[in-house]
Order: C-alpha cells, then sequence, then structure tokens
C-alpha cells in the first residue's frame, strides 16, 4: 500500500506539472495582453499533454566532448531527488512517517546543488559552466537564511516532523507570529528555486540559457521536470508551514494553487536582480533578520517556560 500510495502521488505531481506550465503560460499572456496556449483541445487544456509529447520525441544531441556518463546521468539525478522530496507530503497517514521530515528537506535541497553542478560541468561548455556556477553560489547562500527560518517556526511546536505543523495550527496560523520572516521565506524559494527575479543560471540574455544549454529532448525534460516539481514542493512547504496545515481541507489546495500563483505573478512583474544585490540581500538582510528572530523566539520560550 505504501508503494501505490506513493506512486499515485508521484503521478498526481507529474500532471499537476503539466498544467501548472499551462497556467503560467496564460498566467504570463494575460499580463502581457494577449492570449495564451488555445488552440489545443478546449481552451488549451491539451497543451502540457502536446509539449510533453514533443519534448520526448525530440532527437537527443550528443555533445562530442562533453563527460557523456554524467552529462546524461544528472538530470536524472535532479529528477529523482525532486522524487524523494515528495515522501515528506504531510498525510494524516504518511507514506514514510518521517520525526525528522524538516532535516531530511534541508539535506535533500543540499543534494540539489550537486545536480545543477554535475550538469553544467559535464556539459564542457563556457556557458553551462558559469550557469551552474552562479547557481551554486546562490543556492548556498539562500539555504544559511533558509534554514534558519525553518529552525524559528520549528520552535513554535518543537518537533522536527511535518504533521506536527498541522496540529499546532489548529486555532491559528504560524503566519500571524512571524510575519516578516514569511516574506524572508517566500524570497528565499524564488531563490532556491532559481525563479525570476533570482533566474541568475538561466540569464537568457547573457547565458543563453544556464546551466541546461546543451540539454535537449528527454534530458532537458528531466530538468524541466525536476524545476516545476521544486516550486510545487516549497509552495506546499509555505502553505504547511505559514498558512494553516490542514491537508484534509480544500483551503489547504486553494492556497497551494495561491501560491504558486504568486511564483508566476512575481515572473511576469518583476525584472531580474543584479547578482551582487542579490547576494547582499541573504547576508545583509534575511541572516540577520531571521537570526534576530531566532533569538527572540527562543529566549521568549525560555522565559514562558520558566528555563
Amino acid at each position: 500500500m505504501f508503494i501505490i500510495n506513493y506512486l499515485l502521488m508521484i503521478i498526481c505531481v507529474l500532471v499537476c506539472v503539466g498544467f501548472v506550465t499551462l497556467m503560467e503560460r496564460k498566467v504570463l499572456s494575460y499580463i502581457q495582453l494577449r492570449k495564451g496556449p488555445n488552440k489545443v483541445g478546449f481552451m488549451g487544456l491539451l497543451q502540457p499533454f502536446a509539449d510533453g509529447i514533443k519534448l520526448f520525441f525530440k532527437e537527443q544531441t550528443y555533445p562530442y566532448l562533453s563527460n557523456f556518463i554524467i552529462y546524461y546521468l544528472s538530470p536524472i539525478f535532479m529528477l529523482c531527488l525532486s522524487f524523494i522530496l515528495w515522501t515528506l507530503f504531510p498525510y494524516m497517514i504518511n507514506i514514510y512517517n518521517f520525526n525528522f521530515g524538516v532535516l531530511f528537506f534541508m539535506c535533500c535541497t543540499g543534494m540539489g546543488v550537486y545536480g545543477i553542478m554535475l550538469s553544467g560541468w559535464s556539459s564542457n561548455s563556457k556557458y553551462a559552466l558559469l550557469g551552474c556556477l552562479r547557481a551554486i553560489a546562490q543556492t548556498i547562500s539562500y539555504e544559511v537564511s533558509m534554514s534558519l527560518i525553518i529552525l524559528c517556526v520549528v520552535l513554535f511546536t518543537f518537533s522536527f516532523n511535518f504533521y506536527n505543523f498541522m496540529k499546532y495550527q489548529d486555532s491559528c496560523w504560524f503566519l500571524f507570529f512571524s510575519f516578516p520572516l514569511f516574506f524572508c521565506w517566500l524570497s528565499s524559494c524564488l531563490a532556491e528555486t532559481n525563479r525570476s527575479p533570482f533566474d541568475f543560471a538561466e540569464g537568457e540574455s547573457e547565458l543563453v540559457s544556464g546551466f541546461n544549454v546543451e540539454y535537449s529532448g528527454a534530458g532537458f525534460s528531466f530538468i524541466f521536470l525536476s524545476e516545476y516539481m521544486n516550486i510545487i514542493f516549497m509552495s506546499m512547504i509555505t502553505v504547511v508551514m505559514f498558512l494553516g496545515c490542514n491537508v484534509l481541507s480544500f483551503s489547504f489546495f486553494l492556497k497551494l494553487i495561491f501560491i504558486i500563483f504568486w511564483f508566476i505573478w512575481v515572473r511576469g512583474t518583476l525584472p531580474r536582480f543584479r547578482y551582487d544585490k542579490l547576494m547582499y540581500l541573504t547576508w545583509k538582510v534575511f541572516l540577520p533578520i531571521s537570526l534576530n528572530y531566532y533569538l527572540f523566539f527562543s529566549l521568549f520560550l525560555c522565559s514562558m517556560l520558566g528555563y
């Protein structure tokens, strides 16, 4: 039953990825005052399936000077890592009951850097290498402040299990206790998933397409699937941590859709940041805020508990 549950969830997530891409194209088109995909099926609803079939049947390129084995394995590694992350979904009866789910999440996001690094390096292209180096520096920098923000929220529950966030937010969301932290978390999510305005790894204007420039066909689609699965997962974690984690209610999924919509909305609204400002933001703004909040919550809890 565990395997069947997990497979059903993965199939649902993959279908969700397809329709999130359609939603993104529709929202961006209306932001730019034009129609999105509207020819394939009713209102373009079959467009994700057409895109998927096209991607998987495209010819696979063979870069002559690439490191062949790593070049082909790194997109698969990135996709597998995204699949593994989804075991943390807080079921009422968990597929795998993670008492240390938060720590597992931090380990997996840390491992995500290696997929980008290996895919960029093994392509043996200057643009891909520059894209992967920028992505590594950005991801590692934002992981520090993101981990501290997670620890601030963990202090409310005294547990690393995501399921406990549901119990403790029954009457009041954690958003109301940590309002500035919520916005720091959202910005860190954008940087972690390499989304606009922090999409320096895929800086089209200067790096062609970043670390995935040499990929086509199935390899590119694996990277693409991994990226969008991570976006949906980070949206889910945001709802779990700050917006009331009642998985049984319909409102949970409405909040999840709203956070995904927010990711797309930001992409259609904001221009790309300057790289030094990106680093300044995490080390000089987010890190001090999250550290101060962590100290404040720790001292407050110690005084409440009489330590």
